[in-house]
Formats: C-alpha cells, sequence, structure tokens
C-alpha cells in the first residue's frame, strides 16, 4: 500500500505547509524560484495550487470530520495530509482507496512523517465511510475578527451565504480589450456575458491556452474590480492617473478606453507584470515605479485610486489570507488610505473626478472612508451615478457602490468592494 509519490499532491502539501505552518500567503510561495511548484510541469503546477486552495476552502470542515476519528492532532504536516485526502474524497469525489493510499504514499516517503502511515490509513477510511455527515457541516467560516463586525452589519444570514460563496471558490472573469466584442468572445470561450460586461467562465483551466490570451484580445480581472474604471467612465484623450496600479487590470482598461493613462505603484516586480500585460494587449501606459505619497506630478482629468487594504472581500479567490491575517493591519491601512486620497486629491485638476475603490468587507476602509474624505474636503462632492449592469439594491446608503461576495451568488459570487466617484470643486 502507499506506492508511488504524486508531485502535485506533494507540492499542494507543501504549500499547504507554508500558509497553515509558516503564516505565508499563498502568493509568496508560488512566487518563489525555488518554490514548492518550481520542478512541475504547468498542468502539475496548476493542480497543486488548485489542490491547495480546495484544502484552504474547506479546512474548517475538514477537521471537524477528522477530529471524530483522531485521539489528538498531528503535526501539521501529517494533518495537512490528512486534510488533503478528505477533501479530495469529500468535495473532489475522487474514490476513496485512490486518495487514502497517494496520502499513505505521501507520508511514507517523508522522514518524519513514515510513522504515521498506518494512522492515516485507518483514519482516513473511518472518515470515507463518514462521508454522509459532511454535508452537515456547515461551510468555512471567516475569521473571528472579520465574523463578528460583519454579522453586526448585515446579520448571520447574510454573513453564511457569503461564506458559502467563499467556500464554492471562484470562476474565472475576463474584461475584453474590445467590449464590443462580448458575444463573439463568449461564444469561443464558452463565457457567460454578465451584465457589467464582464466574461464569465465556470471552468477555470490554462488561462495562457485560452482563446485570445496570445493575442491580447481580454485579461483575467474579476467583474468586481472591473467597476471602478467603469465607475470613472474615462474618455479618449484624458489624462489619468492610476493610482496604486498593480497588478494593472484597471490600468489596461483605461488604456483600453483610450486614455492617456500614468500607472504607479510602488512594487517593480508588480509593474513588469503589468508591462507584460500592456505589451500581449498592444496598450499603452506609462509605467512608474515609485511612493504614491511622494511622486508629483501635473494634475490630472481623473484619478482611479485602489489603495491598499485588508483584501478581505476577496476570500472567494485567496482563501489562504484568513489563515495569515488578523486583522491587526487594518488600522494602519486605514490610515495610510486616507493619507492616499489626500494625495490623490492633491494630483487631481480643479473640477477633476477622483474614483476610491478598496477589495475590502470593512466600512472602515469604505463607506467610513468615503464620509472622512468628505469631512475633511469640504470642496469635495461624491457623485452616485449609475453604472450599466448594477443592480440599485449595491448602491451604498451614503453614495458609492458596496458589493457583498454573496451578489450574483446564482452566478458564482463577486470580490467584494466599495467604490465611489468624487468631484473635485472647479
Amino acid at each position: 500500500m502507499g506506492g508511488q509519490v504524486d508531485p502535485a499532491r506533494r507540492a499542494a502539501v507543501a504549500l499547504l505547509n507554508g500558509v497553515l505552518g509558516e503564516g505565508r500567503m499563498l502568493s509568496d510561495l508560488l512566487a518563489q524560484p525555488a518554490g514548492p511548484l518550481a520542478a512541475l510541469e504547468p498542468g502539475q503546477r496548476a493542480r497543486a495550487q488548485r489542490l491547495a486552495l480546495a484544502v484552504l476552502r474547506h479546512l474548517e470542515p475538514a477537521d471537524r470530520l477528522l477530529a471524530t476519528h483522531l485521539r489528538k492532532a498531528p503535526p501539521v504536516e501529517v494533518m495537512n495530509v490528512l486534510r488533503l485526502a478528505v477533501v479530495e474524497m469529500l468535495v473532489d469525489a475522487v474514490p476513496p482507496h485512490g486518495a487514502v493510499n497517494a496520502a499513505v504514499a505521501l507520508l511514507r516517503a517523508g522522514k518524519r512523517t513514515t510513522h504515521q502511515a498506518g494512522l492515516a490509513n485507518a483514519v482516513l477510511r473511518k472518515a470515507a465511510e463518514a462521508g454522509g455527515d459532511w454535508a452537515k457541516l456547515p461551510p468555512q467560516r471567516m475569521p473571528l475578527w472579520l465574523r463578528k463586525p460583519l454579522v453586526g452589519l448585515w446579520g448571520c444570514e447574510v454573513v453564511s451565504a457569503i461564506e458559502a460563496v467563499e467556500a464554492a471558490g471562484a470562476p474565472l472573469d475576463l474584461t475584453l480589450r474590445d467590449p464590443s466584442q462580448g458575444s463573439l468572445w463568449a461564444e469561443r470561450l464558452e463565457a457567460e456575458v454578465l451584465p457589467t460586461g464582464s466574461l464569465r467562465r465556470r471552468v477555470v483551466g490554462q488561462v495562457s491556452e485560452l482563446p485570445g490570451y496570445a493575442e491580447g484580445a481580454w485579461w483575467v480581472q474579476d467583474a468586481a474590480a472591473a467597476l471602478p474604471v467603469r465607475l470613472l467612465d474615462p474618455r479618449p484623450g484624458e489624462r489619468v492617473l492610476d493610482l496604486c496600479a498593480a497588478p494593472g487590470g484597471k490600468t489596461l482598461q483605461l488604456a483600453a478606453a483610450g486614455a492617456a493613462v500614468t500607472a504607479v505603484d510602488l512594487s517593480g516586480p508588480r509593474m513588469e507584470r503589468l508591462r507584460a500585460n500592456l505589451a500581449r494587449c498592444g496598450l499603452a501606459a506609462e509605467v512608474v515605479v515609485a511612493d504614491a505619497l511622494h511622486w508629483t506630478a501635473e494634475p490630472f482629468d481623473a484619478v482611479l485610486l485602489d489603495a491598499p487594504c485588508s483584501a478581505s472581500g476577496t476570500i472567494r479567490r485567496h482563501p489562504d489570507l484568513p489563515f495569515v491575517k488578523d486583522g491587526s493591519e487594518v488600522a494602519g491601512l486605514v490610515a495610510l488610505q486616507a493619507q492616499l486620497i489626500d494625495r490623490a486629491l492633491g494630483l487631481l485638476k480643479p473640477g477633476g473626478r477622483l474614483v476610491v475603490c478598496t477589495c475590502s468587507l470593512l466600512p472602515e476602509e469604505g463607506e467610513g472612508q468615503l464620509a472622512a474624505a468628505l469631512a475633511r474636503h469640504p470642496g469635495l462632492a461624491v457623485e452616485d451615478l449609475a453604472v450599466p449592469g448594477v443592480p440599485e439594491g449595491w448602491r451604498a446608503a451614503g453614495g458609492g457602490l458596496r458589493l457583498r461576495p454573496d451578489h450574483w451568488a446564482d452566478r458564482g459570487g463577486v470580490d467584494g468592494f466599495f467604490m465611489a466617484r468624487l468631484r473635485r470643486a472647479g
């Protein structure tokens, strides 16, 4: 029993060890030149990442099921092998003998884990037999630092609906370089055209192998993340600043609309990705690596600020976030967001417009920031505009848009976002 070790499963467990054992974000682990996926072929790399994400989305129910068959929790690297097998059996419908044998092989291959192979075999076979209990378990819950304020804001029913969408993961959303070709590309990509114009594929697949990728006809961008540019409504020839621009989806949108775009961000590596995507899509923008708080330029007609935030609205795509962050960074982020809003206004022409957005569910990073900015700047006004395809119920009470992951739940949800368009006095 055991057999040959599956390299994708081994890499998935290594990713889980990094997140759950070392408190590291998946994006950091994936970016390592000599990281867990470095030696894998593209298909295996994608599978390993998918397996790790699946475990993180179902970690709590997996642990609850395993706890009924464990007298005490084993070391984290052993527990991650067990979690992977449970999720494969009960979420991905992998035959129990295959998942159990793969787990045993992984444990036998490690010097520190080989003695746990027998335990894994016994526990996982019992877990497979108890599979009917899986459907009764609640989905993965948000961490308490995030869940508690959201329950107070929206109630348990809404928060549970958000958690169900997060546990299901995110489909693949695409933004077209030429939005008028939506029907054409929807057919070619076997995608749905969302009311806001984004394309959505339920099956993700290998992105670089999809039709239109090589010719730059589209780029990957969550449907919610595409809305701030539509709220800004850039016009051909306008000078537009994309502040905190990386990884660059909004820069591409602005450039595709015909604006003269300057993209500013502090991260050199992330801006290299932006340059590569501009080249792939045949679009142009001035790309500047600089600290947005200190960078200076002539005032712009319009500014888009996607401010650094807790990213608490993106758990459906980044299920590692709840296991790495504890909410302690939010106060510092809120202060930074206020500074960036003030700086963005200083780079805006009189009468110009500013769109501020954050991919956060927390009101202090959204509605609260808007109210505070209006109080600090008496000549500033919020423009409560309709955006094509956006339901009326997504409007925030004090102006702007509040998107929750459970919006369009039947379609796969959206990232949580707050966004508002502001007009500086002329």
